[in-house]
């Protein structure tokens, strides 16, 4: 798969810096000053580790130049309209870091009453994946009513799994990654939310967990709209065929995964949040669409 213009780059050598933001701005691409000094990073939560002062995005299309001289700023690109990737609001950032202008957990948390406030159902307590679902999980719970309990711990010495290559590296890895806390889920209508469905097997191995630890209903809640085709920006997304939403519909991948309900933030849920942050631009959101902002073509051997 070729496409232009997709990704944020960053050259380093003896006596330059050199980084270079997309023209569509996919990706977040940040600098910071550190003494007298610049910083570059994908994302503003490590200018807080380093205790560096973040000063602005880098933005679409521009290129910046560091040397002992000082920093200079170019857009070599021809301008177009800037697609951020709205995926990282939902789960690729850190909660902590600001991104395409606004803070990453208040947009998770608002994505969370927006769920609510589409899908509410009965139930006892509202419980989160940790720990990207976490955010949305609170918003849910504020929106919904419904008390917000700690009902799965994440080992965190356990990375992310739906980009394990192997479904049986998956597998483990969800067993892994979780455990319920039973005095919490059992004999409870359970809410459990995630920031989105990929292939469906971890979302089954989680509502199995939950079930065996007594719950007495599990209706699984996604503070996205399905994901139904690959993303060809930087992230290694599957392909079509692995993705659960591309071949079947919201009640089938319920009964996939044995949860009592499944539901979705809608596309004019999601594109109603971007407008309460004032965000302008034009957000990418073409894994959920299938309307992609830039030109591609499919290689074949």
């Amino acid at each position: 798969m070729a496409v232009k213009g997709a990704y944020s780059i960053l050259f380093l050598t003896e006596t330059r810096m050199v980084a270079v933001r997309d023209p569509n701005g996919f990706r977040p691409l940040a600098l910071g000053k550190l003494n007298d000094g610049f910083v570059i990073a994908s994302e503003t939560c490590a200018f807080d580790l380093i205790e560096a002062e973040f000063i602005r995005e880098i933005e679409p299309g521009e290129m910046i130049f560091i040397d002992k001289h000082g920093m200079k700023s170019y857009k070599p690109f021809k301008e177009t309209l800037p697609s951020p990737c709205i995926f990282e609001f939902i789960y690729f950032a850190r909660p902590d870091s600001t991104i395409f202008g606004e803070q990453v957990y208040k947009v998770r948390k608002e994505l969370g009453r927006q769920l609510a406030r589409e899908h509410k159902v009965d139930a006892d307590v509202v419980i989160a994946v940790p720990d990207s679902g976490v955010p949305a999980t609170i918003g849910y719970a504020e929106e919904s009513g419904i008390p917000f309990e700690l009902g799965l711990i994440r080992n965190h010495y356990v990375g992310r799994t739906f980009i394990e290559p192997q479904q049986s590296i998956r597998h483990f890895g969800v067993k892994l990654k979780l455990n319920p806390v039973r005095e919490i889920i059992e004999g409870k209508r359970v809410v459990v939310v995630d920031d989105s469905i990929v292939r469906g097997t971890t979302s089954r191995k989680i509502v199995k967990m939950i079930r065996n630890a007594g719950a007495k209903e599990v209706h699984v809640r996604i503070s996205s709209p399905p994901t139904s085709f690959p993303c060809y920006y930087g992230i290694d997304t599957p392909v079509t065929d692995e993705l659960a939403a591309a071949h079947h519909s919201t009640r089938e991948i319920a009964r996939m995964i044995d949860a009592d309900s499944l539901e979705y933030v809608s596309i004019e849920g999601l594109d109603l949040v971007a407008k309460e942050f004032d965000k302008p631009a034009n957000f990418c959101h073409a894994c959920f669409t299938g309307e992609y902002p830039t030109e591609y073509q499919v290689r074949t051997r």
